[in-house]
């Protein structure tokens, strides 16, 4: 696994190991990070990095989520949810991030900073990520970059369950 370098040149993408659970976030075709289902019937995702692994794990019942330190157990953020699907990402020192999604079944998850700025898209479509601004600390981006893809992956299975409730009622 590589890391992700402040000055990003190259194209990062997204791909699924065939016949597994698992998601890999490519530069350039080299693995930058992972993400994977911790179990069959799981809702939480492992996220893994040069720069750490972390647990994501549904928070509550209206759609938020937390982000723990896997060697630690210790939370480091917290997802306050907004009816849009997107909403607040709070890490532990204070420091805040926007997420929100845009287009015609969530295509585009973007993360904005506190003062507004861009700091990354992800393309559901396209599965490839566009870094838009700097993150202090670095090693911030890559699991903003996870959190956002694990956020997507969310959003379509809470659609595909909404959408399998809604065939069984009407039947």
């Amino acid at each position: 696994m590589i890391p992700l370098s402040p000055a990003i040149s190259g194209k990062l993408t997204w791909s699924k190991i065939p016949r597994s659970r698992v998601y890999e976030l490519k530069l350039d075709n080299e693995i930058v990070g992972t993400l994977r289902r911790s179990g069959f019937l799981s809702s939480s995702f492992l996220a893994e990095t040069q720069e750490g692994r972390w647990t994501f794990r549904r928070a509550g019942c209206l759609g938020g989520a937390q982000i723990v330190d896997s060697a630690s157990r210790q939370q480091i953020a917290t997802l306050k949810s907004d009816w849009r699907g997107g909403g607040s990402l709070t890490f532990a020192d204070g420091q805040r991030f926007h997420l929100q999604s845009k287009g015609w079944w969530r295509p585009a998850w973007s993360v904005i900073a506190e003062d507004g700025q861009p700091v990354l898209q992800a393309h559901s479509r396209e599965k490839t990520v566009q870094v838009a601004g700097v993150v202090q600390p670095q090693e911030r981006l890559s699991l903003l970059i996870l959190f956002a893809w694990y956020r997507k992956l969310q959003a379509e299975e809470d659609a595909a369950s909404a959408a399998t409730v809604a065939v069984i009622v009407a039947s």
